[in-house]
């Protein structure tokens, strides 16, 4: 079959059959005639369709006894083959989106579920049995059809005694879905590769898009919506592409609870202390934001390990400092702001797997995947150091150390892998006894605070 389209200057064509589409090098309008192109249509019919179906026969039969089950992704310098995968990809989007139920078609179903619901009637909730509930799918139309299952029937029971279920949970489990398939789509129309993840420039266009629909960032300046945008996108990046490759899976994106978070900004009365948790709302971006400018002393947009170290309360040690820098990506000794953010989604999350993973390596000084008695010894040190500083009498390393491996307890008694930072609940704690003189102090006084906790609504 061949295919013509064309726009002001150029006629494409396309030769398709069974075994896929091949593109030709666009003929300019204006350097040959009507018959000349339709000539050449049929020269590259004759090139690409009966040339190739001629070898085909001449091929091993297996050729046309089993289908093609792999198809080769265009090249970079294929830019017709490319464009024109986009647009089949594009289409087969907007036709997935277009069978899914709109907002008219909910609050229509909405009408259905509450005039049939089932006998006998409940003061606290509505319920619908399994033969209304039916009933309900036939008039819903076609669209209802694959969320009225007796298999999603079955998932909402909830023990009534005649069998219903609750058609509130019903609803709130279709829109749901709904959600899920509308924001899979919207998520795919910036999967530029068509492989199922998005990369970094990916999330960025997603994002700076996505920034006009949500009222909780009117506020933000333009000139800070990059600043925004690579913020919102490092958190992405840090927790679920923990490899580094670059890019995420929409099924990884789709799992977690980021976008209900970015999404969450769409609430116009959003409570201040639901904006200063959530670390894509406005005040908490410009929070990260300015304590990067601040550590700047020198006003050169970037940060060197002097600079750094006044991170927090400014109590790291300079041996972390120094090991940071050692690990972490730097241009000439000194952290960007894509580096930075990594640095603050690790000491904020000190408990997430991605974070103790983001700790483990620079605290495995050797490279060997364990944590011995010397690389603990290292790091306390440090520690010991500061508290001589402050006027305090150093901690005797032998039993920090014994306390490290009680409350670790790993497989192997003398070292601690990133497996048993995981396995213990307590890998933050261990870390921090080793990084921060804060965290330290917190830790050897936690049952004086604990006492102060308990007493502080007596007193009261």
């Amino acid at each position: 079959m061949k295919i013509l389209f064309s726009n002001k200057s150029h006629v494409f064509t396309i030769i398709c059959h069974k075994n896929g589409c091949y593109l030709e090098q666009a003929i300019r309008t204006d350097d040959i005639s009507p018959q000349d192109a339709l000539n050449t249509e049929s020269e590259l019919f004759s090139k690409y369709y009966l040339e190739r179906k001629k070898k085909e026969e001449q091929a091993d039969i297996t050729y046309s006894a089993i289908p093609q089950f792999y198809f080769k992704l265009p090249k970079d310098d294929e830019i017709l083959s490319q464009k024109l995968r986009e647009e089949a990809r594009a289409t087969f989007l907007q036709r997935r989106g277009r069978q899914l139920l709109n907002n008219n078609e909910l609050k229509a179903l909405w009408v259905l579920l509450d005039k049939h619901h089932s006998q006998p009637h409940s003061e606290e909730e509505q319920l619908i049995n399994y033969e209304d509930f039916l009933h309900v799918a036939t008039l819903g139309g076609p669209k209802c059809k694959n969320y009225f299952t007796a298999a999603v029937f079955a998932k909402l029971q909830h023990g009534d005694p005649y069998g219903r279920i609750s058609i509130m949970a019903l609803f709130n489990y279709i829109m749901r879905k709904v959600w899920y398939h509308q924001t899979r789509i919207g998520l795919s129309l910036y999967d530029f590769v068509g492989q199922g993840y998005l990369r970094e420039v990916d999330l960025e266009n997603y994002i700076l898009e996505l920034i006009p629909t949500l009222p909780q960032l009117d506020g933000l300046e333009k000139s800070f919506h990059s600043f925004y945008v690579c913020t919102a996108v490092r958190k992405f990046l840090f927790f679920l592409d923990p490899l580094r490759t670059g890019r995420v899976r929409i099924q990884d994106i789709l799992a977690c609870s980021f976008l209900d978070d970015l999404l969450e900004l769409r609430d116009v009365e959003l409570p201040k202390d639901l904006q200063d948790t959530n670390w894509f709302s406005a005040p908490s971006a410009l929070r990260v934001y300015g304590q990067y400018l601040n550590l700047d002393k020198d006003h050169n947009g970037m940060l060197n390990k002097e600079e750094l170290a006044g991170y927090g309360t400014g109590t790291l040690t300079k041996v972390f400092m120094e090991r940071v820098f050692q690990e972490c990506l730097t241009y000439d000794g000194e952290m960007d702001y894509k580096t930075y953010l990594d640095f603050v989604l690790a000491m904020e999350n000190r408990h997430e797997p991605q974070s103790l993973q983001y700790l483990f390596r620079i605290l495995d000084i050797n490279n060997k995947g364990y944590l011995d008695v010397f690389c603990l010894n290292y790091f306390f040190r440090a520690i010991q150091e500061q508290m001589t500083f402050h006027g305090q009498e150093p901690v005797p390393f032998e039993d920090v150390k014994d306390e490290i491996f009680d409350m670790v307890r790993p497989a192997d008694p003398y070292r601690i892998t990133l497996q048993d930072l995981l396995s213990c609940g307590q890998g933050d704690t261990m870390i921090s006894i080793l990084i921060d003189l804060n965290g330290f102090w917190t830790y050897e006084n936690r049952e004086a605070m604990a006492a102060d906790t308990r007493d502080g609504p007596a007193e009261v």
